[in-house]
């Protein structure tokens, strides 16, 4: 009869195995060439509550903009200052900026706090939406060299995972969401809920089949609208997902964009307080002001427009046209009280990752059939500059490039194994 092992080989063996690495988690890349930043969202599942404003310190944004890009009423009280509920999912908007030639956060910040490390930085306050080693390549200057005790108030950029591809999918307007991949998630499930279809997501994605893996982050197209605004404008480039709104010109001008529109809609914003004049030149009209008069040769429509914060100050356009039919009544988006508790709705956030110690979400990593970090080029999507899969190599090379991340590993514990077969001998 063989022997058992000795106890302190098998522990031994154990302690070797739990240091084997997961596959890395999959994520789309959009190489760039410019310096012009885009609208961008990021989805966030919150991992404990937290208020309003404490969200938006997370990711460097506005409160009242993280509030309305989620259609959130901001009339409520002291707004800033409510508690979201845990696990709440959220669309965070984001400039997303090009650096060192990718599509990435530029202005995201956060400063550490007692037990901090990078991986639950990462995985836990960022909610996967960033990794432990991007961020530490992302602070060369911050004393990382061991990632598990950080010294307390250092202050880190996080480069969140974001892409623009030029705010446009099949020649529309769109703004793209990083999304990362929950453990009960289908491609079929995710484009269902953001009402888009398959095959748009593996080819915006350079997706070689409809298998995806837990923390995957994924480029979601949504459908927007998208401002006219002169490049001398301050809101440049402003684009407004469907279903949802912006706040602009310092907190005076609230743009919409209504259900399965196309139109930017701009008005005077409720909460206007100090602002330039928002009438327009010759008219009694305001911004977002309509007159109808119907004709025998149709619509008399003049507007009063909102085209941009220039020089701090509201720019306006007086707009005179003749239309077949005179427009009917403005659709809004709409606005939904400030959240106590989770949605029980098809549209609600899917359960998160198995929760460890303290309620912090699971650190595991597992791989996917989109492609590895490396940096070659997929399929854009259609009408969309070309972009990549961050690894969107053959099979064999993402096998080829585990094997050398486990090799020195698979070295150690065959030598182990050898060693205790000597001692059972």
């Amino acid at each position: 009869m063989t022997p058992p092992l000795p106890l302190s080989v098998l522990i031994l063996l154990i302690s070797a195995s739990a240091f084997i690495p997961s596959a890395a988690a999959k994520s789309t890349i959009e190489p760039c060439s410019n310096s012009g930043a885009c609208s961008a969202l990021v989805g966030y599942t919150l991992y404990t509550d937290l208020k309003v404003s404490e969200v938006a310190s997370l990711f460097s944004v506005d409160p009242i903009s993280l509030l309305l890009a989620n259609a959130i009423d901001i009339s409520y009280p002291d707004v800033e200052n409510h508690i979201l509920p845990s696990q709440l999912f959220l669309k965070i908007p984001i400039s997303c900026s090009c650096v060192d030639g990718i599509r990435k956060s530029s202005s995201v910040t956060y400063k550490t706090r007692p037990s901090d490390t990078l991986v639950l930085i990462s995985s836990a306050v960022y909610g996967g939406l960033v990794s432990a080693d991007q961020i530490k390549e992302a602070n060369p200057s911050a004393q990382l060299s061991d990632p598990s005790v950080i010294p307390v108030a250092t202050q880190l950029n996080i480069p969140l995972h974001c892409t623009c591809f030029n705010n446009s999918d099949n020649n529309l307007p769109a703004v793209y969401l990083s999304y990362v991949v929950k453990n009960v998630d289908t491609l079929a499930a995710i484009a269902g809920r953001y009402a888009t279809t398959l095959s748009d997501l593996m080819n915006v994605n350079s997706l070689g089949s409809v298998e995806i893996e837990e923390e995957d982050i994924l480029a979601i197209p949504l459908s927007a609208c998208a401002s006219n605004f002169p490049a001398t404008s301050a809101d440049y480039g402003l684009v407004v997902p469907n279903g949802s709104y912006a706040i602009t010109a310092s907190h005076c001008v609230q743009c919409s964009c209504g259900p399965s529109s196309r139109n930017l809609y701009c008005m005077p914003a409720s909460m206007a307080v100090s602002c330039s004049s928002m009438q327009c030149r010759t008219s009694n009209l305001m911004i977002g002001n309509k007159t109808l008069q119907q004709t025998s040769g149709g619509c008399n429509v003049n507007s009063c427009d909102y085209i941009g914060f220039i020089n701090g100050t509201i720019a306006t356009t007086l707009s005179t046209s003749l239309q077949p039919r005179c427009p009917g009544v403005q659709q809004f988006p709409q606005l939904v009280a400030p959240p106590t508790t989770l949605p029980d709705t098809d549209f609600s956030p899917v359960p998160s990752p198995t929760s460890g110690p303290g309620g912090i979400p699971s650190t595991t990593n597992p791989g996917s059939s989109m492609a590895p970090s490396s940096n070659s080029i997929g399929f854009p999507p259609v009408g969309a500059p070309a972009g990549s899969i961050s690894g969107s190599s053959s099979s064999d090379a993402c096998s080829l490039v585990n094997s050398f991340t486990y090799f020195p590993i698979t070295l150690a514990l065959g030598l182990l194994g050898k060693l205790a077969l000597s001692i059972s001998l």
